[in-house]
């Protein structure tokens, strides 16, 4: 039966529900979120830190690793504290315009942290496959040039998602998630929103989907690039600068199309994806400092230092 133009709405509030099925288990399951960020602002923050002021790492791998940290803190600060209200206070209640701006920078900085990772992957090829040109190559001015592109690219395309949105009409304004997600949004939409969801679409694979070809493309090119070095510790070394950036580059797509796919294709359970898809915005931003801390030989070593300051004894 069609919705008559009587039942649509022009909401000023939402109602974010959580997780679905879960509502019994909310209070609990906060304080491994919370952990999550508490550990992903401090380890973000320390990681920040340590690269403005250290001079010798003022290089474009270092810089590309400090947008990414500064982006990861961006998700957390978008969706942690309106999450951990609605788990822990039952403050579901949105402003619409609060919904809108959430899910602008929640996609803005997913969009903003795949461009990040390419660039990382660009410069890692340079590095390796034309090691005597990468300073020539990867200059302030396009270093420069990489960040603003990466940036405006990301505000451009998932800023016009809020404005189609704000020209529909709702049946609902009850929605099934924890945090403002473009299609979580688009679902409540009475009558037609196949421009939203099409659009969406191309946002994703423009973005996400462009960046990933790439990515994939540049560590096929270094990886071929390693094996065939004559000397082993050269490759043993090359490898390991790369292994880092192949983490974090296979938990965000992996983690990413997966919420992507379940949203639109998928046949999972309510609770599972919604968990997952928060997860997924989580999770990087506490692992990436602890994934460069570990492999980043010049950054686990400022890291000791912070935190072993009388270590001079021991020699």
């Amino acid at each position: 039966m069609g919705i008559s133009n009587n039942s649509f709405l022009d909401p000023t509030t939402v109602t974010l529900v959580g997780i679905p099925g879960l509502a019994h288990l909310h209070f609990w399951i906060g304080f491994p979120f919370c952990i999550l960020c508490i550990e992903a602002l401090l380890g973000n923050v320390l990681l920040l830190t340590i690269i403005s002021r250290e001079r010798s790492l003022h290089q474009p791998m270092y810089i590309f690793m400090a947008m990414l940290a500064a982006t990861d803190l961006g998700l957390c600060v978008a969706i942690a504290p309106k999450m951990l209200a609605i788990f822990w206070f039952s403050a579901c209640t949105m402003a619409f315009h609060a919904c809108l701006t959430q899910l602008f920078f929640i996609h803005t900085l997913q969009g903003m942290e795949s461009g990040i990772l390419l660039a990382m992957a660009f410069d890692r090829y340079v590095a390796i496959c034309d090691p005597l040109r990468h300073s020539v190559i990867l200059t302030p001015t396009i270093l420069s040039r990489i960040i603003l592109t990466v940036v405006v690219r990301a505000v451009v395309l998932v800023g016009l998602l809020p404005i189609l949105i704000r020209r529909l009409h709702f049946h609902t304004t009850i929605i099934a998630h924890s945090y403002c997600e473009h299609m979580a949004v688009v679902k409540l939409v009475a009558g037609n929103a196949q421009i939203n969801k099409s659009f969406g679409l191309f946002v994703a694979f423009a973005i996400l989907g462009f960046d990933m070809v790439f990515v994939l493309v540049s560590y096929t090119l270094i990886i071929w690039t390693v094996f065939h070095l004559p000397q082993k510790e050269a490759r043993l070394k090359a490898l390991n600068t790369c292994t880092a950036h192949i983490f974090v580059f296979l938990e965000f797509y992996a983690l990413a199309f997966f919420s992507f796919f379940s949203h639109r294709f998928g046949r999972v359970v309510p609770f599972a994806h919604i968990l997952l898809s928060t997860l997924y915005l989580l999770v990087p931003p506490a692992l990436n400092p602890i994934v460069y801390g570990v492999k980043t030989k010049e950054i686990r070593v400022k890291v000791i230092r912070i935190f072993t300051p009388n270590n001079n004894f021991l020699h």
